[in-house]
């Protein structure tokens, strides 16, 4: 007797009468109870497995629609610049040119299930649309749930996923397959190659497509390979000076990156470089008795500020720190700035990546406090805004959150009620709420 192939979602090609009704109800009872499925349930062990993994992540079954990380500029720079940019030729060819006439979508993801390009049906576009399946969302398995693009990712392996065995409840009336693509030379995988449709999608022929299609992409990556290695590089154009970058999160003193090197700040020194990079952020500058209420809350007199900068321009250089008023006279990029430049554009989870501890923590300069506060109240809105449970849950386990009752009440709104991690924020929430105020 031949053995199925685990990996296919229909292997007789179509569903049968029962099976979304029983896909459903094992759906409900791991989502509600955690228990596993009866006896006689049609739940393959891929998707039995991925639902676990689901259920684990704190992804919302019901959650409407996925995150996107990646808008306009971003995302045409970003994937113009991925490998599978010079592969999509051939995807198009055999996989784009007749996905209208098959009623199919065509999607191409990063290797972090970041959708890079949708294409095929203009109606089934359309209506993918309402769950965010379009360019620059995630839809990682972590995220989203299983699905076909997720799930061959997380696996790294070909997939079918057939409706009803999503793990979110918006992408059940979908099926869909997937295979990830390896760079054929170096082994790295790059992303993968998804086709989305109806019932018709999760058939056998489907899924050889697809195959088909990423052994004719790695094929063409070994050719260009191949033929970048036989063509001489160019010579490399000459780099234009960098701007110097402060680094000031999760650091006791700050680090000025410049071309000629990084160079260690005291932490007085780092204090006056972040509060005049603030000021150039305003567009402007700090007069020494401003500088004296921000650094030393009025403590000192002016005339300690004035030395604190003399020597700070030796350090520096005239060419970047000016007088009267005092200010930043060429660009200086700040890691804090990065943050906020990210968040701006609505890419919480690279902006969470991106913040690697709160502004000079040791500094209880007023200026740094109140710029620390800032951006850790901007974080703290955007995760709490963002529908997104995995947002919710690294920010509940960065400092900042221990004590705010606000994130752990929606941490626990947005976790899923078998959730292993509700117990958890459930009664570090009832701590919150005993503890006596502070005054």
């Amino acid at each position: 007797m031949t053995a199925v192939n685990p990996w296919l979602a229909l292997p007789d090609g179509a569903p049968g009468p029962l099976l979304t009704r029983r896909l459903r109800a094992a759906h409900e009872a791991l989502v509600t109870r955690g228990g596993p499925p009866r006896a006689g349930q049609d739940v393959r062990a891929v998707v039995w497995d991925s639902w676990r993994r689901s259920l684990g992540s704190g992804v919302d079954p019901d959650a409407g629609a996925a995150p996107v990380d990646l808008l306009d500029d971003d995302l045409v720079s970003y994937r113009d610049a991925h490998p599978l940019a010079a592969v999509m030729p051939v995807i198009r060819r055999l996989l784009v040119a007749d996905a209208e006439v098959d009623k199919m979508i065509v999607a191409v993801a990063d290797a972090a299930g970041r959708i890079l390009w949708v294409e095929g049906d203009r109606r089934l576009r359309s209506q993918a649309e309402g769950m965010h399946f379009v360019a620059g969302s995630r839809w990682s398995e972590d995220v989203v749930g299983t699905n076909a693009p997720g799930t061959a990712l997380a696996l790294d392996t070909p997939v079918q996923i057939y409706g009803s065995e999503h793990y979110s409840r918006t992408v059940q009336p979908w099926s869909c397959s997937a295979a990830p693509v390896h760079h054929p030379v170096t082994g790295q995988l790059l992303g993968a190659i998804d086709v989305t449709g109806g019932d018709h999608v999760a058939s056998p022929a489907v899924l050889t497509l697809v195959r088909a299609t990423v052994a004719a992409a790695e094929s063409e990556l070994r050719w260009l390979h191949r033929e970048q290695l036989a063509t001489p590089a160019p010579a490399p154009p000459r780099p234009r000076p960098a701007s110097p970058l402060l680094e000031v999160l999760g650091r006791d003193r700050a680090r000025l990156v410049t071309p000629d090197g990084p160079v260690e700040l005291s932490l007085r020194h780092s204090e006056l470089v972040l509060l005049l990079a603030e000021a150039a952020h305003s567009g402007g500058g700090r007069t020494a008795e401003q500088l004296a209420i921000e650094v030393h809350g009025g403590d000192a007199a002016p005339v300690t500020v004035r030395a604190e900068l003399s020597r700070l321009r030796k350090l520096l250089g005239d060419e970047l720190l000016a007088s009267r008023p005092y200010r930043l006279t060429a660009p200086l990029d700040t890691d804090l700035d990065q943050v906020r430049r990210l968040l701006a554009r609505g890419q919480v989870a690279t902006a969470l990546d991106r913040y690697t501890g709160p502004v000079l923590p040791r500094s209880d300069a007023p200026g740094v406090r109140a710029a620390r506060a800032r951006l850790a109240g901007s974080l703290r809105a955007a995760v709490l805004r963002s529908p997104r449970p995995d947002l919710l849950l690294r920010w509940s386990r960065l400092p900042e959150a221990v004590d705010d009752p606000a994130v752990w009440q929606a941490l626990l709104d947005v976790l899923p009620v078998s959730s292993p991690r509700r117990a958890a924020a459930a009664n570090h929430l009832l701590r919150l709420r005993r503890a006596p105020r502070r005054p």
